[in-house]
């Protein structure tokens, strides 16, 4: 898949509902593999409050900074903007831009799971994360998944 235009990186929005849980995730784990060869936005149809505390911990035992994320609302500028929206349970209320490339990532939402539950869900869209980069960025050398190192107490 060829995204972007030539000298600057593609640009990928993840979507969900609540812009709590697994968009930001996707988004923070593209970043932290991508290293600014690929722009990573997330946005939610419904967002909520703040990031879920549950996710937010698992993310943090993976070495990933959630302080920084707030819920935002999605946009149709935000999808026309970018190259690619993967769509994460927002269903039929995730704006629709013609033209835009859409890619649905069947997750299950983390919100109130146990934390095996959230690890599980983490690292299935570690997984997906890791293979869009690749598609997306062929040449670049990927650094070892978060799941590769053991957790923190």
């Amino acid at each position: 898949m060829t995204l972007g235009d030539p000298g600057r990186p593609p640009q990928v929005v993840f979507a969900c509902r609540a812009n709590g849980g697994r968009s930001v995730a996707s988004r923070l784990l593209t970043e932290h593999y991508a290293r600014g060869r690929v722009v990573a936005l997330s946005a939610g149809t419904e967002p909520g409050e703040q990031v879920h505390p549950e996710v937010a911990h698992v993310l943090t035992s993976l070495g990933l900074d959630t302080s920084a994320e707030r819920p935002t609302l999605l946009t149709a500028e935000m999808i026309a903007a970018s190259d690619l929206a993967i769509t994460q349970g927002c269903g039929e209320n995730c704006p629709y831009v013609p033209g835009a490339r859409y890619r649905d990532w069947p997750l299950d939402d983390p919100k109130g799971q146990e934390d095996a539950a959230v690890r599980r869900i983490i690292a299935d869209i570690d997984t997906r994360v890791r293979d869009l980069i690749r598609e997306l960025v062929p040449d670049l050398l990927l650094p070892p998944s978060v799941f590769a190192t053991p957790p923190e107490a």
